[in-house]
């Protein structure tokens, strides 16, 4: 019998939101595309993992921090989020001890910036941000 074949399709990428005393963790991107711009840390699911392990991994080999918890936020596949192609992402909520972090892999830098005065952010970054502080908004309304 022969193996089903797949059509090609959208890559599976991940997003890290880490946001700590308002502000958010980016990196500075040190390849295209938006090379030099800030993103959320994040990339590509490998084959042998899933979302969840992949959104830790990259935060470590991007900023060189550990995440511990991790709330899923959405996902986003808007046509054209990417100029390479179609892809998905998973966003996650990231939570942890805030250290200092430092660039690394394809991030030329990473920083904590204040989420009110956030710069351009490549791809669909800044819509991701925005979800994530609406979910924590959502949640201290429904804790009182």
């Amino acid at each position: 019998m022969t193996p089903p074949t797949w059509p090609p399709g959208p890559k599976l990428t991940v997003d890290a939101v880490w946001i700590d005393h308002g502000r958010v963790l980016l990196v500075r991107r040190g390849r295209a595309p938006f090379r030099g711009r800030w993103a959320l840390p994040g990339g590509y699911v490998e084959g042998d993992e899933g979302v969840e392990g992949t959104v830790l991994r990259e935060l470590r080999e991007e900023t060189g921090l550990r995440g511990s918890s991790v709330r899923l936020i959405g996902v986003f596949s808007g046509p054209g989020r990417d100029p390479r192609g179609p892809t998905v992402t998973v966003a996650f909520r990231i939570g942890g001890r805030a250290g200092v972090p430092v660039g690394g892999d394809d991030a030329r830098d990473a920083a904590w910036v204040p989420v009110r005065s956030l710069p351009a952010l490549a791809f669909d970054h800044a819509e991701i941000v925005r979800a994530a502080l609406r979910m924590g908004r959502t949640r201290r309304r429904s804790r009182r």
